[in-house]
């Protein structure tokens, strides 16, 4: 394939070497495929589509295409396609991985099942995959939600006339400072889009250090999304026996390798620590659901007592004797958040930049965050303003876990203070809303014009 003729204004050098690269490596994204295969033989499923064909099903015309990497960015898309599909719109909704394939299919099965959704994977990012995929669908204009940003893809739609938008996008500073090491040619990838509607001002300012021109602020799709009314009634329910058996429950959302070495020697030291009349409870719920064999490995290696939640078939008050619960569950969060007196949000301990706290504070539950929340700083920023979250005390002068059980201590012991901020959660989850109505907005104008 020509790509001075068919890829237009792109840095020619740097994409030549990396359809190279992308051709080199495509038999270990197989490999990759089929070493998650031990988890599940669902990541076996539609190989085909990760190179643009298998596409067996009819071909929605006329649709507008979005593309959710995985499970965040799935459910961050549920009231977009909502509002969308209230339109009569038809939406194809591409995935990266597996578990937000799942969840697509889960948010969205009524429309899947009549038709107005399609899902497939997106085609890897090799330039006839990403051809054979684009003629095939045809899609009226693109929207690529958040980090997501794949040059083949980006610069093909560019070429053909075909307008992506990056909504809901967000930028570190650090992914900044990446895009800028690779000087013009970094920053062409981010200038072909359409454009740009950003989650807030300081991503906004960091689109624009790299030459974009076309950016606005929209605000976040997380705070729009809905919590599923059943969970919730289900985690209030828990949370009301577990207090009237005088037990808190704190939970340890979204943790990444790593963290959960830390807030398990936290939890020991805090429960040794003797400050509680009723022991507090744990629940601990991996980012990944292929750890959830390994968390419970350390849980048992501590000597804490567990239970696990896919052993219950229901959840019930009766934690007698139990530490910890790990919550080996997909789409539960709701419940374990409702449940929950507050919330320590994984990713922030060690750098991994932080997980969404919005879900946490819709629920009215208070979040305690670690130093690292460039990916959602902001929110981090607003959420601890308004006194829905706090950072962990004293991390530069205690080591970590130290740091962490004082931190767990203060929150459990004052129960008036965990109150005032559950009540910052909610009023700071629904100020920010509003988004869904801000980027349809922008995307009608600007198709429009």
């Amino acid at each position: 394939m020509n790509s001075s003729s068919e890829y237009g204004a792109r840095p020619r050098f740097w994409f030549a070497v990396y359809q190279l690269l992308w051709h080199l490596l495509l038999p270990f994204a197989f490999v990759r495929l089929a070493w998650r295969a031990r988890y599940s033989f669902a990541y076996l499923h539609h190989i085909p589509e990760r190179l643009g064909f298998g596409y067996d099903k009819p071909i929605p015309r006329d649709c507008i295409w979005i593309h959710a990497v995985s499970v965040g960015e799935t459910r961050a898309t549920q009231p977009l396609i909502e509002a969308y599909l209230a339109r009569g719109q038809s939406i194809l909704l591409t995935h990266m991985t597996l578990n937000g394939r799942r969840t697509g299919k889960q948010l969205f099965s009524n429309a899947i099942a009549t038709g107005q959704v399609r899902q497939v994977y997106l085609p890897y990012d090799l330039c006839w995959s990403v051809e054979h995929f684009l003629k095939t669908f045809k899609p009226k204009f693109g929207l690529f939600m958040e980090t997501e940003a794949w040059p083949t893809a980006v610069f093909r739609c560019k070429q053909i006339g075909l307008p992506l938008f990056l909504i809901n996008a967000r930028l570190s500073e650090r992914s900044a400072r990446r895009v800028n090491r690779f000087g013009n040619a970094g920053r062409a990838l981010f200038q072909a889009f359409a454009g740009i509607l950003a989650q807030t001002e300081f991503d906004a300012q960091r689109y624009r250090s790299l030459g974009v021109i076309n950016v606005q602020v929209t605000g976040n799709l997380k705070f729009d999304v809905p919590l599923d009314p059943t969970l919730v009634a289900q985690g209030k329910k828990w949370q009301q026996d577990l207090h009237a058996g005088g037990r808190l429950m704190v939970c340890a959302a979204s943790t990444r390798d790593g963290e959960e070495e830390i807030i398990l020697k936290a939890w020991k030291d805090l429960l040794q620590d003797h400050a509680f009349q009723t022991a507090p409870l744990l629940c601990i719920v991996p980012r990944h659901p292929e750890r959830f064999t390994e968390v419970a490995s350390q849980i048992r290696a501590t000597g804490l007592r567990f239970q696990v939640r896919s052993e219950l078939k229901e959840i019930s008050s009766d934690f007698a004797g139990i530490d910890v619960v790990l919550g080996d569950s997909m789409g539960e969060m709701p419940m374990y958040y409702s449940a929950s007196n507050f919330v320590v949000m994984g990713g922030s301990l060690l750098p991994f930049g932080g997980q969404n706290l919005i879900e946490a504070c819709a629920a009215g539950c208070p979040v305690l965050l670690g130093e690292h929340t460039y990916n959602f700083q902001q929110a981090a920023l607003d959420a601890i303003a308004i006194g829905a979250a706090k950072r962990v005390n004293g991390e530069l002068l205690l080591g970590q876990t130290v740091a962490l059980m004082e931190s767990l201590k203060e929150l459990l012991l004052h129960a008036a203070e965990l109150s005032k901020m559950s009540m910052a959660a909610k009023a700071y989850a629904v100020e920010h809303q509003g988004a869904t109505k801000n980027i349809l907005a922008a995307l009608d104008q600007q198709i429009a014009a």
